[in-house]
This record gives structure tokens, C-alpha cells and sequence, in this order.
């Protein structure tokens, strides 16, 4: 599984079919669809500055939605939506869940809510069979990756550093441990993110587990339009 992470409106509510339309055409597998936010907790600078870029065009989390029900038939790979929960929570918990479904969404991430508190959200997406993404992470003991793999849906977002997005040179060897472990016990994929950004990277993870997701390198190749580096990564 090869996911490259987007932006959802960076460079306006126009470019957003296109954009998933090339993703898809070029290898990549699913599609994680980042909602732009004024205060991503998670974001490095890249994601965040693509996200400014899209709130100053306007782009909301409906006219996002409104974008791919419109063109839900020429989707034909599994979109991820990754918002924080502001934005859900304004739009409507159980509302988001009913248009998700409609578009098709394969998943939801909401990475400023931990396990603790999904129950809101897990409530509204179960009617529609839609997995709500948990997280596991370098500072996850034991006990809590038991709880977090316990009923867990879709696949592990498997967090790759202590930190926010964005491209690494090296990771913490302990990573490639952890990966190990977790998708020995795991009843769905895990997915490696946070960092990934060359070959090297896809392949180092690939060897321990199900996936990753690319985030921040694309999201910077797009906005400078270098597809030639998005479709050498994604091959």
C-alpha cells in the first residue's frame, strides 16, 4: 500500500480532482485527504503552509466534501479523510458521517482525538461501516498498544516519529521494532507516516510492515508541480 497524504484545496477547491485523478493514474493505492485547519496539532511547516494556502482560498471542509460527492464516479481508489475535529464537530458529527458515506470515504483520521474520546465520532461512522483510524506511536507502551489493536478498523496509522510531519534523514531504529511488533498482533494493515519521503524511506518500511503514507514530500512536489518526483516515488 503506497498512500500519498493531500491538501485538500491547495491551490484552490479546483485542483482537487485533478490532483487525486494523478495520484491515482501514477500507483498510488489510497488517497489520505487532508481538511486545512488553523491550528493543526500534527502538521510540520509544509503541511501546515499548504493548509494556510487553502483556508486563503476559501476551501472549507463542505466545499471539500461538496468537490468529491460531485465527482465521487471518477474516484477509483479508496479516499481517507484526515481532519481534526473542530471542523467536523462545526459541520456536524452525525451530518459528516451521513456525506462520507454517500462519497464512498474509506476511512476517517482525527488525530487530536485520542482513543478516550472517539466515542462521538465511532457512534455517527458505525452505521456506515466507516473506520475511524487509531494511531500508535514511539511513546505507546504496551499496554496501550494492546487497547489501541483491541476492535481496531481500517489499519494502524503507525506515527514513524516524536513529532510532527515532515521529512526526516534518519528515524529512531526503535521504529522498525515497534512496526514489527504491531503488525505482528495487529488485526488490520499498519500503515508507517510522518517523514517518508524517498525511496529509501518506502522501502525500509515496506520490509516491517503494510504501508505508508507520504505526506509532507508530496504535498511540497505538488504545490512546486514537480510530478515527475511524485511519480518516481509512487512506482
Amino acid at each position: 500500500m503506497k498512500a500519498p497524504y493531500i491538501m485538500a484545496g491547495d491551490g484552490g477547491i479546483e485542483t482537487l480532482l485533478p490532483t487525486i485523478e494523478f495520484l491515482q493514474q501514477h500507483g498510488a493505492t489510497m488517497i489520505e485527504v487532508g481538511i486545512p485547519f488553523s491550528d493543526p496539532v500534527a502538521d510540520g511547516p509544509v503541511i501546515q503552509a499548504a493548509g494556510l494556502r487553502a483556508l486563503a482560498a476559501g476551501v472549507t471542509l463542505t466545499k471539500i466534501l461538496d468537490e468529491l460527492l460531485l465527482h465521487r464516479e471518477r474516484i477509483t481508489i479508496p479516499l481517507v479523510i484526515m481532519c481534526y475535529a473542530n471542523p467536523i464537530t462545526r459541520f456536524g458529527i452525525e451530518r459528516f458521517a451521513k456525506v462520507c458515506d454517500a462519497i464512498g470515504i474509506k476511512g476517517v483520521i482525527i488525530p487530536d482525538v485520542p482513543m478516550e474520546e472517539e466515542q462521538p465520532f465511532t457512534s455517527a461512522l458505525a452505521p456506515y461501516g466507516i473506520p475511524f483510524i487509531r494511531f500508535v506511536t514511539l511513546t505507546s507502551d504496551n499496554a496501550r498498544i494492546e487497547t489501541t489493536l483491541r476492535d481496531a478498523q481500517g489499519f494502524i496509522y503507525a506515527v514513524t516519529v516524536k513529532g510532527t510531519t515532515g521529512k526526516r534523514a534518519s528515524y529512531d531504529p526503535a521504529i522498525f521494532t515497534l512496526l514489527q511488533q504491531v503488525t505482528a498482533k495487529s488485526p488490520v494493515p499498519v500503515y508507517a507516516g510522518f517523514g517518508i519521503s524517498n525511496r529509501e524511506h518506502i522501502a525500509n518500511f515496506l520490509a516491517v510492515c503494510d504501508g505508508v503514507i507520504i505526506g509532507s514530500a508530496i504535498v511540497q512536489a505538488l504545490h512546486e508541480k514537480r510530478y515527475d518526483d511524485i511519480m518516481a516515488l509512487l512506482k
